[in-house]
């Protein structure tokens, strides 16, 4: 570890051309900036200085904010040219470099988020780790020049202690990592475990904590399914059933509907329909205003299983009307920016006190991400198969088209994530493979189609199971697998294999989902393992399906199609079906419905 600082006065900044509308936003910034792979350690390794990794993403406002103030401070510039190798890092197109990334971090922090700013050794062993950090220091935040002076400093001077500090957090990783494992739980334990959350629920403001206010999309919507996926009004069961405390949740975050029409930002809910990211104070107030697909998706799935009428509609909206991308793909996020009077201002576009002004919509991140449009794929799905939404069902359809298309042409060489028809050279992830899955899965049970089925099966046998390390650059060491704020990717692998399993009865299919899911850290802290916790309940039961053949009543329509595991499906398409090798649809050909429980179905229920 010499690390000499040299002369490198030009910047040679190598992202312009980034697949990532994230890293093209800093190709201008007086930073020698390099993408995430080998190439950049190993001039760490022949220069001999540290890494400096910065994580963000393209709608994120604290990361223009860092962006802004001293990415493009010539100073700082000089500082990173001459003492680091300086590595931008999407954290939706490198997925598996965020997760490694935050878990080391949260050895040094534990106000996690974007930007994360992580020093690394040139072996990639995080040494030093934080988030945003102005240029000079402020509010007891220390100002990035410092943290640079100090970090080169240290590196230089005292290559035991640096070496010593990455040594432990690996191994404090490796020790996280290796969990009580076990046997898999019961549905009992389950469903404690997420009813023990209602403890810390907010009985003034509604939702979770005393500062800033998530809508805890994940967790909705394991709360939602867990008592059955029958409607709840909002007056369904007890006040600490976990479907009603999913609903609360819910309505925490939607507001009132005549507060919403009127462009009251009182709580996350936008007039077009979409919810903002946060709410920055207890009472749900000034929101956050940037909006990602993963939480819009994962709250139109649970808006629809818990009858939330208004919301779901407007969820659907808001995915066709600002989120949508040519080709009927989406985008992964709309910036919480956007210009008015010709400066960026948070909020802008959406501020009634704005509304004079010369503005402009917040721009997108355009990144389209196999694993988020596979959620908003199952969310429209499920609210077509439910409501009878032909809109959702446009949509899933179209979105479904393309991602095959484009990014699963080759089920075994999955693509992650592309920009403009563009495919990322950065590895596809287990999620991408169970969340695509699990929403062209939903799309048969909407359609009958066995197309989409036959899809995901595909996927599905190809998809290596999840690693723990990340790829593409030096071996990074994962903590325990967490969901966050979209399933890991066991959770998504397990519960499309579920699925999978349902349809086919084929028990290889259910062996490697209880193989891959492990459910101890979501059983201790259901905040950071909801997902998980909505796959392991699905795991502890036999699966309950109703396929239903032909054209119900119409009054009885509505009911079937509500009803748990629910397939529709003419007499052609069930024939078709078992004849793919889905084994539930087998000798189903007569019309009406049939209720199977494990595979062991009742008398049809004939119309």
């Amino acid at each position: 570890m010499t690390g000499e600082q040299t002369n490198r006065a030009a910047p040679d900044n190598r992202l312009a051309a980034a697949t990532s509308d994230y890293l093209r936003l800093h190709a201008d910034n007086p930073v020698d900036w390099r993408e995430w792979g080998e190439a950049a350690f190993a001039e760490a390794r022949e220069r001999g200085v540290p890494v400096f990794a910065s994580v963000g993403y393209a709608t994120c406002h604290w990361c223009h904010a860092m962006a802004r103030e001293s990415f493009a401070d010539a100073e700082i510039g000089e500082l990173l040219r001459g003492g680091f190798v300086a590595v931008k890092v999407d954290r939706e197109e490198r997925a598996d470099v965020d997760a490694a990334l935050m878990s080391a971090a949260s050895a040094f922090t534990r106000s996690l988020g974007w930007p994360l700013s992580v020093f690394l050794t040139p072996d990639g062993l995080p040494f030093y780790a934080g988030t945003y950090f102005p240029p000079v220091g402020r509010q007891g935040m220390p100002g990035f020049r410092d943290v640079l002076t100090a970090i080169g400093k240290a590196w230089r001077e005292q290559p035991d202690a640096v070496a010593g500090t990455a040594g432990q957090v690996q191994a404090a990783l490796r020790s996280a990592t290796t969990g009580s494992g076990g046997d898999a739980p019961d549905a009992a334990a389950i469903r404690a475990a997420l009813a023990s959350v209602a403890a810390q629920e907010d009985a003034e403001h509604g939702g979770f904590g005393e500062g800033q206010k998530f809508p805890q999309a994940p967790l909705i919507l394991a709360l939602a399914t867990t008592d059955g996926d029958g409607v709840d009004g909002g007056g369904e069961g007890s006040r600490a059933s976990p479907r009603a405390l999913a609903g609360r949740l819910l309505d925490a975050a939607a507001g009132d509907d005549a507060a919403v029409d009127a462009g009251d930002y009182s709580r996350l809910r936008g007039r077009d329909g979409g919810f903002f990211r946060y709410a920055t104070q207890r009472d749900w107030s000034v929101p956050h205003f940037e909006r990602m697909l993963i939480d819009n998706a994962q709250l139109l799935h649970a808006a629809t299983l818990l009858g939330r009428e208004r919301v779901a509609a407007g969820l659907v909206g808001f995915l066709d009307e600002v989120l949508r991308l040519p080709g009927g793909v989406f985008a992964a996020a709309e910036d919480a920016e956007s210009l008015v009077d010709g400066r960026r201002v948070e909020g802008g576009w959406h501020l009634p006190e704005h509304a004079g002004a010369q503005r402009e919509r917040p721009p997108l991140d355009r990144l389209v991400v196999t694993s988020a449009n596979g959620l908003a794929i199952e969310a429209l799905a499920v609210r077509a198969l439910r409501d009878g939404d032909a809109r959702a069902l446009r949509l899933a359809t179209d979105a479904a088209e393309h991602l095959l298309a484009q990014h699963a042409d080759d089920p075994a060489a999955l693509v992650h994530a592309s920009l403009e028809g563009v495919p990322s050279a950065a590895a596809a992830t287990a999620a991408d493979a169970g969340c695509l899955a699990s929403g062209l899965l939903a799309l048969t049970a909407a359609t009958g189609e066995a197309r989409w089925a036959i899809a995901a099966r595909a996927i599905l046998e190809a998809a290596p199971d999840p690693q723990r390390t990340s790829s593409q650059g030096p071996a990074l060491q994962l903590g325990p697998a967490s969901d966050g704020d979209a399933p890991s990717g066991q959770a998504a692998l397990a519960g499309a294999l579920q699925q999978l399993y349902a349809l086919t009865g084929d028990a290889t299919h259910l062996e490697r989902a209880n193989r891959l899911l492990d459910a101890s850290l979501a059983l201790r802290n259901p905040f950071a393992g909801a997902a998980t916790l909505r796959v392991a309940a699905l795991l502890a039961e036999p699966p309950r399906t109703v396929v239903i053949v032909g054209e119900p009543p119409p009054g009885l329509e509505r009911e079937l199609r509500r009803e748990p595991g629910a397939l529709l499906a003419t007499p052609a398409q069930a024939a078709a079906l078992a004849e793919a090798g889905f084994a539930l649809l087998e000798g189903k050909g007569a019309p009406g419905a049939y209720r199977c429980e494990g595979f062991v179905c009742e008398l049809p229920q004939r119309f």
